[in-house]
């Protein structure tokens, strides 16, 4: 394995180990989050240079995965904002015809991973850490670094607007 300048070999055996076993998970949770699998990948390696550089410290914690995972979750929150703010900025710097243009239409039938994929990311992150990586809402809460109750209003809005998608199969009949 080549070296990375400025960090010891044990230090980068030690990280390479984590990369191994954490990685596919947490680009797994990041693609259900921010719906990109390309995001998640590339958020990913930003998460493991950044754990590289404060590894003297972050091998200490109890659960330096826990740690990454906050800084990618983060990482990819902010990361949505910035595009969400250019592509709302977009239409209004091209001018007035692609102002009012219609981004799509939408299906009457869609599946879990689209809606999820259609909530605003603040409430896709706290639903995906919640219900699919099961933290408890004060984990959730520490993460993101939002009040409990902060998580609480977006999990209730996002189950609400997930609710008419999660249509009970005796309905169907």
């Amino acid at each position: 394995m080549a070296r990375v300048r400025g960090v010891h070999a044990d230090a980068s055996d030690e990280v390479a180990q984590l990369y191994a076993a954490a990685c596919p998970r947490l680009i797994g949770l990041l693609t259900v989050v921010g719906g990109s699998r390309a995001d998640a990948e590339e958020v990913a390696q930003e998460a493991f240079v950044k754990l590289l550089q404060r590894w003297s410290t972050v091998r200490e914690y109890d659960d330096p995965e826990m740690w990454l995972r906050t800084v990618a979750v983060r990482m990819l929150v902010s990361r949505h904002r910035r595009h969400r703010v250019a592509r709302l900025a977009l239409p209004r710097l091209a001018g007035p015809d692609l102002e009012h243009a219609d981004p799509g239409g939408t299906d009457d039938l869609i599946d879990l991973a689209s809606a999820i994929a259609r909530l605003p990311i603040d409430q896709r992150a706290v639903l995906v850490l919640h219900h699919l990586v099961d933290r408890p809402v004060d984990e959730v809460a520490r993460v993101l670094k939002v009040p409990v109750g902060t998580v609480k209003s977006r999990l209730a809005r996002a189950r609400a607007a997930l609710a008419p998608h999660l249509v009970d199969s005796e309905q169907l009949s």
